[in-house]
């Protein structure tokens, strides 16, 4: 018997956060992120579900040849471009467009003899400050690039620093608009923040990540409160209980320490499954579908859970780590960490279950 934590990926909710992102930002492109292996949710597993987009965009050279290889026809975007010019042939062998930013990449380009000519997004910086051209030499980037032999189409791009954030887009969208200025090609500014705010982002194509996945942008807006819904849920059960007295103290460095006679209940979830080690008392967990707090250190293979609010808890009873019923979001703050590296964490010991609807697969 396997152990009963598992990973469920429900792609009815991808696919309904993805019409959510359409709906929010009309009359554009959508490229569904899909880095990290679609933000752990395995890319292979949710591309059935990303139908509805016009393409994709990650950063892995060969998860993008792999998905060809699934006959997958539309626009990949290499967020992070190219690193050497040898890839260059087999980024244009498999018609992959490609992020430009830095001015190697330029001189590459200029040199490379291609059977096929590239789509190029050339990435302004204004103010994240990690990848893209000032914008002030936008403008002759894009002048070379577009007498460049191995250049089909231009396209602008930048990433928003603070686009989760009141008032935070105004100043890099100021700065993208000088640096794009009489330039005639088709832009893209919105990640998922900027989706939900795109009447003040606007362009041409659009670039939702995280919100696909069911989880916020946002700091104070939650999921549920967006429309969005959870696509990962990390299941469990209960292997134990234990009856505790007063002064009993749980696991390693008897961190917690029982004010009262009650029972605590013990997961098949640890560290080594990806739930964060950091998380400490009181970091929401639900059993019987009814939230309880994890008492006592993380430890590799196991947590442990107060189950004063669950009476009738008993060996084998349910357990929701995060997703449905428990947003990714909550137990990520408690932990001082991001939704994103949860679900990006999540270990290869973890059977994955691909829900649809009126199927379930388990994956062996």
């Amino acid at each position: 018997m396997a152990r009963p934590v598992f990973a469920q990926v429900n792609l009815a909710a991808l696919r309904s956060n993805l019409a959510l992102a359409r709906a929010k930002a009309p009359r554009t492109q959508v490229l569904a992120i899909v880095k990290a292996n679609a933000y752990g949710h395995g890319l292979m597993r949710v591309l059935p579900a990303l139908d509805d987009a016009d393409g994709l965009g990650l950063v892995e050279l060969d998860a993008a040849l792999r998905v060809r290889e699934q006959h997958y026809s539309r626009r990949m975007l290499l967020l992070e471009g190219f690193f050497e010019e040898r890839e260059l042939a087999e980024i244009a062998a498999h018609r992959l467009a490609t992020v430009v930013h830095h001015a190697d990449q330029v001189r590459m380009l200029e040199h490379a003899k291609l059977a096929r000519p590239l789509e190029v997004f050339v990435k302004v910086n204004t103010g994240m400050n990690r990848l893209g051209f000032a914008p002030a030499d936008v403008a002759e980037v894009c002048a070379r690039l577009s007498h460049a032999p191995s250049v089909a189409a231009l396209r602008l791009m930048t990433h928003l620093a603070r686009a989760d954030e009141e008032d935070g887009v105004r100043d890099a969208l100021a700065a993208f608009e000088m640096a794009c200025n009489g330039l005639p090609y088709p832009r893209s500014i919105a990640n998922s923040a900027g989706v939900f705010r795109a009447a003040e982002v606007g362009g041409d194509i659009v670039r939702p990540g995280i919100m696909l996945y069911g989880a916020t942008p946002f700091a104070y807006d939650t999921a549920q409160m967006l429309g969005l819904a959870p696509v990962m849920t990390l299941r469990s059960e209960l292997i134990a209980t234990q009856a505790l007295k007063a002064q009993d103290t749980v696991g390693y460095g008897a961190q917690y320490t029982a004010a009262r006679p009650h029972r605590i209940g013990v997961v098949a979830c640890g560290y080594a499954d990806g739930y964060p080690r950091a998380a400490p008392n009181g970091t929401p967990v639900l059993v019987c579908g009814r939230r309880v707090r994890m008492v006592g250190r993380v430890s590799m293979d196991m947590i442990t859970v107060d189950l004063s609010e669950v009476p009738e808890a008993r060996i084998g009873s349910p357990v929701v780590l995060w997703g449905e019923g428990l947003p990714v979001d909550d137990v990520a703050a408690a932990a001082g960490t991001v939704g994103y590296e949860l679900m990006c964490g999540v270990m290869p010991r973890v059977r994955f279950v691909t829900t649809e609807i009126g199927r379930v697969d388990l994956e062996l």
